[in-house]
């Protein structure tokens, strides 16, 4: 239970002074529901204040502040901006324009001869000097309230930077003083602030690198040292070893040899089944390094061992294609495989929990629906969670508790994970990397093409079609909506349906499961020649006869994204072909994304790359798994301070005693303060 020290903080944010409907809107649209979320949303950058006596032609563009006298007024019809004329003590004139057509506001702010503390970004118009809608218009005798230096924070439409400080402000006035949770040599060490003196001194000054960094510091230190306790929590949980007979292996009439890496971490994985202590793994690898195999052969020890086992998959489509797959793997073997999903209803429904119980079910597959509280195993010994990323450990942690003794837990994930961040978000699991690829496997031809050549690249998918190839066009995320990434697929779907006929095909993240199911269907069947969809292909699809891939408005993607969109080609024995679209005017950082992109297939490489141009939440999808993410360390303070905070909270595990001691008291409150209290929640004492 939260410490009732941090209950001001996690108040709604409606609990600060002048928030009403209209305030909340935009304050919702940052995320930012709560007076804690107000704190820890950190300014990103900060305007100085050039304080001047005169008005001068060389400070245009720049930040001033200085006095001002209003002189008269000038107001267009209807809407249009109001200028007031005003001079410095020199006599030299500005207009100071205020759009809106209520001149009766800029008339009360700057009274015809009265002098008033003006600030505001000066700018050229023509020849003349003006200031629109300047941050402050003071009186003489509070001109001391003008900042010299004030934060700029990121921000959404009715929502100023001023307005945001303000708030912050109070924020900061309802946060508590914390007792210290940061080793004391390595705080000695560091010289960092206290936690809200950081927090307050971050706010009024954005260029405080100490405040800062020690921000971060606490957040990643809390994550650390959760990870840690959930492993602890989960070594001492009461498990059970499941040693496999081999007989179901040796029965299983594979078409291949498995690579050198799949049987390296095959062994891994039997050796740590054989363990009374619950497995924690997470398997790392590459778009078509043969994963899925590997998480096979684990059920199948399972089996072997009398046990069951579920693979939860993040969605629909994923875990239908996962179970067509196992059933054609697993033919002749006495192993039965069961699906339930969402979508599952009535006596197909009970037909399954009904199995599941009795235990004549051996291998679930689904999604989330597995793991609801009316589906009940009979003996659930290995829980395979695909995808990683896209589920929290409250979510691992449900599925877990399905069995009489902690289930073993193998997790994959297809987005390769740079070092620190697989230490930051995985540090409680042992760690397998699949780092060769099956033989066979052609290295996809990537180009990147302008928008401007629309038409050839649709002229290159008609001879592609006629060759009896299937293709891939993927439509962006025009906006922060779906509807928006909807509406651009059914329009491009249409223009190539009149050139293609129904040989298009369209899935979206709004259709209805059994719609999205009959599209991908009739794909896999090779009915249709070209699938148009959203990201909802971005994982696991597996259609071999799919050698074209074409990605509209690559540039608006991550690098991270974009290799997982074109590892839905590349997985037969043809030659496959990657086309980006590019828009008109790119940035720097999208031109060397997209140059990587043609450059290289390596997974790894690409995911250090979008770490560094994007950020760890994004790279690991935080959104969409629930997870709190890091807030407030960017991805540089996270490779920097992440070996620091490991090596303290492991001291305080080790050495200060836990949670138990005077300092775990502190770390405690630091847990629930940085919502990582999911590794409180898993101990006793919690």
């Amino acid at each position: 239970m939260r410490p009732d020290i941090l209950n001001p903080l996690f108040a709604e944010v409606t609990a600060l002074k002048g928030i009403g409907p209209a305030l909340a809107k935009p304050l919702d649209r940052l995320g930012l529901s709560r007076v804690v979320d107000v704190a820890f949303h950190l300014p990103t950058g900060w305007v100085d204040r050039l304080a001047r006596e005169e008005l001068d032609m060389a400070d245009a563009g720049r930040v001033i502040a200085i006095t001002l006298t209003a002189q008269s007024y000038r107001s267009s019809a209807g809407r249009g901006p109001t200028r007031v004329h005003a001079t410095d003590a020199l006599g030299n004139v500005v207009s100071l324009v205020y759009f809106g057509g209520n001149s009766g506001w800029a008339k009360k702010l700057l009274p015809v001869g009265e002098p008033r503390r003006v600030s505001g970004r000066l700018e050229m118009y023509g020849q003349d000097l003006q200031m629109v809608h300047p941050d402050y218009v003071l009186p003489l005798e509070e001109a001391g309230d003008t900042p010299e230096r004030e934060a700029i924070y990121p921000l959404s439409e009715g929502m100023t930077s001023k307005r945001l400080g303000q708030l912050a402000a109070q924020a900061i006035e309802r946060a508590p003083d914390l007792t210290e949770w940061i080793e004391p040599g390595l705080l000695a060490k560091q010289q960092w602030p206290a936690w809200r003196e950081a927090l307050a001194r971050i706010h009024a000054d954005p260029s405080d690198a100490m405040a800062r960094e020690r921000l971060a510091y606490d957040e990643i230190f809390a994550n650390q040292l959760a990870l840690m306790l959930v492993r602890q929590s989960s070594r001492a949980r009461r498990g059970r070893a499941l040693a496999g007979t081999g007989k179901l292996r040796d029965a299983l009439r594979l078409p291949y040899e498995l690579t050198g890496a799949q049987a390296r971490t095959v062994r891994e994985i039997e050796g740590d089944l054989a363990q009374p202590q619950p497995m924690l793994r997470l398997l790392q690898g590459d778009v078509g390094s043969g994963k899925t195999l590997v998480a096979t052969l684990a059920m199948l020890v399972a089996v072997e061992a009398g046990a069951q086992a579920a693979l939860l998959a993040p969605t629909e489509i994923l875990a239908r294609q996962h179970y067509e797959s196992l059933r054609r793997t697993l033919a002749g073997l006495p192993v039965e495989v069961a699906v339930l999903t969402g979508r599952d209803k009535g006596k197909v429904r009970e037909a399954t929990l009904m199995g599941l119980a009795a235990g004549t079910i051996d291998i679930l597959i689904g999604t989330h629906a597995i793991f609801q509280e009316a589906v009940a195993y009979k003996d659930l010994g290995l829980v395979v969670v695909d995808e990683q990323h896209r589920f929290g450990v409250a979510q691992r942690m449900m599925l877990q508790a399905k069995a009489k003794a902690a289930p073993h837990l193998l997790a994959m994930t297809a987005t390769p994970i740079p070092r620190t961040l697989t230490l930051a978000n995985y540090g409680e699991m042992d760690v397998s990397q699949l780092d060769e690829m099956p033989p066979g496997r052609q290295p996809i031809e990537t180009r990147v093409i302008s928008e401007d050549r629309l038409a050839d690249v649709v002229d290159a998918l008609g001879r592609h079609l006629s060759d009896e190839g299937q293709a891939y066009w993927v439509c962006p995320l025009v906006e922060e909506s779906e509807k928006s990434d909807m509406a651009a697929a059914e329009a491009r779907a249409e223009t190539l349906r009149a050139r293609f006929g129904n040989r298009v095909g369209l899935v979206h993240g709004k259709m209805k499961p059994a719609e999205k199911d009959a599209v991908m269907s009739a794909f896999s069947a090779g009915q249709l020649g070209v699938l148009v969809a959203t990201t909802v292909i971005e994982v696991g699809v597996d259609v071999p006869n799919a050698t074209l891939i074409v990605i509209e408005h690559a540039d608006r993607f991550g690098l991270a994204q974009l290799h997982q969109l074109r590892g839905r080609v590349g997985r037969g024995s043809g030659k496959s072909n990657c086309l980006l679209i590019r828009g008109g005017s790119l940035s720097e950082t999208s031109r060397a994304r997209l140059a990587l992109m043609r450059e290289t297939t390596d997974g790894f490489r690409i995911a250090e790359e979008d770490l560094r141009l994007r950020g760890a939440g994004e790279l690991l999808g935080t959104k969409q798994s629930g997870e709190a993410g890091f807030r407030l360390a960017t991805p540089d303070m996270l490779m920097t301070l992440l070996p620091v905070a490991t090596d303290d909270a492991r001291l305080l595990i080790d050495r200060d005693g836990g949670l138990e001691g005077a300092r775990g008291q502190a770390a405690r409150t630091a847990l629930y303060l940085f919502e990582r209290d999911a590794g409180v929640a898993l101990l006793r004492s919690g």
